[in-house]
């Protein structure tokens, strides 16, 4: 089956309905003058209208077949690595040929970037090839990695961002309880920079959100790459009397001596990932004790092809892998592999972001009933476009080579065909 076409599409987040009032620490912080308002170092450009968040990817075939992925972070800069340099590279490639066509994607760019947006450009590629897949053979993409292991997955809540209303933190973490999640994760809001009534500000964060779900709820932090060695040791020590499930991302993802010199320091689980590439890149993780638990984002690691090694290798090393983010292909590795207990859910709050609006763009994006994620049986990853809200929302369009169908039905901009250089 030949690959004849490869399609995105540039959508915009939706204006804010609400002035945004929470925030998390951010690898800014470190230039962060403590006497500035958080909240507007929070929103740069927000007066000027929204920008690309998210980008879509379709890959079609000659029987009219085609594959939806997406593209980690969502930058815009992928469509350019797609346009200039993956695109007549799978174009008359086999879908099935899924090993080769990503060495051939990886190997042509690796003078260009072998982490960052080249390798999320290519998963947003191989994400879609697999569900193609899927669609072709008639089955969805947990049963081409393996089959389901347990009927459906635990989710966890991941959302609690860092407020000066601790009131609306306790209501909103009590609400998630109180919508059958038995796990959820809040934000840190202070780094370094704060000193010490910043350390006190987190731990009333933390205090809040625990006596809110009660003692028998998992609750995770996350730092975001926010905060350096020392800091670390001294803010997860000062909370470790609430018993948090891990600390995420607590410096910044090449320090891999700084992650295992905190995590052989403090008495809470250590978890990174998030902003690490190729199979390559979490061996350099597992072989330096860096985490006690695996956070890969697919869509910005390598696409399923690369992903379905790492949680090979995670079993071998024994240590549990919970992808970030709350999307398809997520699920599908998840619910084949049992080194995965637990699966991210943002839930559908009224805080939008570029990972909960997929939610909206998709139809089949996994959703929670009583705190878990039920997959069912469709071909492929279960997703189809919503046309009317793509249209919407869509900034730019462009196709490389042949389409047999229109995915929008007519609707929104049209695309920008340029036809392939090979066969």
């Amino acid at each position: 089956m030949r690959v004849t076409g490869i399609e995105f599409f540039a959508l915009r987040e939706p204006t804010p309905t609400r002035v945004r009032d929470w925030w998390s620490t951010t690898p800014l912080d470190i230039l962060h003058d403590p006497r500035e308002p958080r909240l507007s170092r929070r929103q740069p450009g927000a007066e000027d209208g929204q920008p690309i968040t998210n980008v879509v990817v379709a890959v079609h075939t000659e029987d009219g077949t085609y594959g939806l992925g997406t593209v980690g972070g969502g930058s815009p800069v992928a469509m350019s690595v797609i346009e200039h340099h993956l695109a007549d590279l799978m174009l008359g490639g086999d879908v099935f040929d899924t090993e080769r066509t990503w060495q051939t994607l990886y190997r042509n760019t690796l003078v260009l970037g072998r982490k960052g947006i080249v390798l999320e450009a290519i998963s947003a590629l191989d994400i879609a090839v697999w569900d193609v897949q899927g669609k072709v053979t008639g089955q969805p993409v947990y049963n081409l990695l393996g089959g389901r292991t347990r009927p459906r997955v635990r989710a966890y809540a991941s959302q609690l961002y860092a407020t000066s209303d601790l009131d609306a933190l306790h209501a909103e973490a009590a609400a998630h309880v109180a919508n059958g999640f038995t796990a959820v994760k809040m934000r840190f809001g202070y780094g370094p920079a704060e000193g010490r009534a910043g350390m006190r500000a987190n731990y009333e964060l933390v205090r809040t959100v625990r006596e809110a779900v009660g003692p028998d709820v998992d609750v995770a932090a996350e730092a975001y790459m926010g905060w350096d060695t020392a800091y670390a040791i001294a803010m997860i020590t000062m909370v470790e009397e609430f018993g948090l499930a891990w600390v995420e991302e607590p410096v910044l993802p090449d320090d891999l001596e700084g992650y295992a010199y905190i995590r052989g320091r403090v008495g809470v689980p250590i978890s990174g990932g998030e902003h690490e590439f190729t199979l390559s890149g979490f061996h350099d993780m597992l072989r330096a004790g860096a985490v006690d638990i695996l956070q890969p984002d697919v869509n910005r690691m390598g696409g399923i092809t690369e992903a379905r090694k790492v949680w090979a290798l995670a079993q071998a090393y024994g240590v549990p892998v919970i992808p970030h983010s709350n999307q398809a292909h997520n699920a599908h590795l998840i619910l084949s592999s049992y080194a995965s207990p637990l699966m991210e859910l943002f839930p559908d709050d009224g805080v939008r972001t570029g990972y909960n609006l997929y939610h909206e763009f998709f139809d089949g994006e996994p959703r929670a009933v009583a705190g878990h994620v039920q997959l069912g049986d469709d071909p492929g990853l279960g997703l189809a476009l919503v046309p009317s809200v793509v249209a919407d929302h869509l900034v730019e369009r462009k196709v490389f080579g042949r389409t047999e169908i229109d995915l929008l039905d007519g609707l929104g901009m049209p695309a920008s065909v340029r036809p392939a250089r090979t066969p």
